[in-house]
């Protein structure tokens, strides 16, 4: 199987403090990895360098956002982009998004305007066209706008599209995210604790919407979550960090019953 992102020898520091060190992985296309680790291992510095807001200080972010992947042999591909140095909004076009532990919305918009948000840097229609509301602008608003009602339909949240964003409870809020994520039309969505703040019938239904958008969309998932129940039912492949270091890296049975997992969660050794 192909990758679609690597992550090569990652290092950042901090006022002298190391959060990442040397860190490798890679996400295959189409696949749903988990990015696990305690508190402080480094996980949300990990998204950050990826998604280029923050500049690692050694260090690779491949990523391939057309249809050639990057092959498991350390080719790279015609089309593999280092994202190290990409301005974020790049980023996003080339396909690469993400969501955060806090959700972002503009309260006083509606949901529909705040999942349109997610599309706004494909538009091709001038800001003076815009303005104008000349043909052109208006017919791409349309289009986008039907794109837009789309995703909030498929993540079953459509009947609230023209309501204030603001005064949604927080699981609706965390769906209007993910459809907002959809307007990119992704290659890879990075969750980042998705399940903070659901309760455990939402939990289940985030599982199934995770593994929804992987098979409708054809992309893959980087996901970043403290819920193990989650993360065990949903990732095909989980890497386990620890203080910025790669520790383990494997199926949820492998990980499940490494070693080495258990000491950096328990700070002790399983011996059973």
């Amino acid at each position: 199987m192909s990758d679609v992102l690597r992550v090569e020898g990652l290092s950042i520091s901090f006022g002298g403090l190391k959060a990442l060190d040397d860190l490798s992985f890679s996400v295959a296309d189409t696949e749903v990895f988990g990015l696990i680790g305690p508190n402080g291992a480094g996980k949300t510095t990990v998204f950050n360098c990826i998604t280029q807001f923050y500049r690692p200080d050694a260090g690779a972010v491949w990523f391939a956002p057309g249809a050639e992947r990057l092959d498991r042999a350390g080719h790279h591909g015609s089309d593999a982009i280092d994202l190290v140095g990409e301005p974020v909004h790049r980023v996003i076009r080339y396909g690469l998004v993400r969501t955060f532990q806090n959700v972002e919305i503009i309260p006083e918009l509606s949901v529909l305007d705040n999942v349109l948000i997610g599309g706004h840097v494909d538009f091709k229609a001038s800001m003076l066209s815009q303005m104008l509301r000349l043909p052109g602008a208006r017919k791409e608003e349309a289009q986008y706008r039907e794109k837009a009602r789309e995703a909030l339909s498929f993540l079953s949240i459509d009947h609230l599209a023209d309501q204030i964003a603001g005064g949604q409870p927080y699981g609706v809020r965390k769906r209007l995210e993910m459809a907002r994520t959809l307007m990119a039309e992704p290659r890879l969505i990075i969750l980042d604790e998705p399940a903070a703040g659901l309760n455990e019938s939402e939990t289940e239904q985030l599982a199934d919407t995770i593994r929804q958008i992987r098979d409708r969309f054809g992309c893959s998932v980087l996901l970043v979550e403290h819920d193990m129940g989650l993360v065990m039912n949903v990732c095909d492949r989980i890497c386990a960090i620890s203080f910025g270091k790669f520790l383990a890296l494997g199926t949820p049975e492998e990980i499940q019953r490494d070693v080495r997992v258990h000491e950096a969660y328990l700070g002790e050794r399983d011996d059973d």
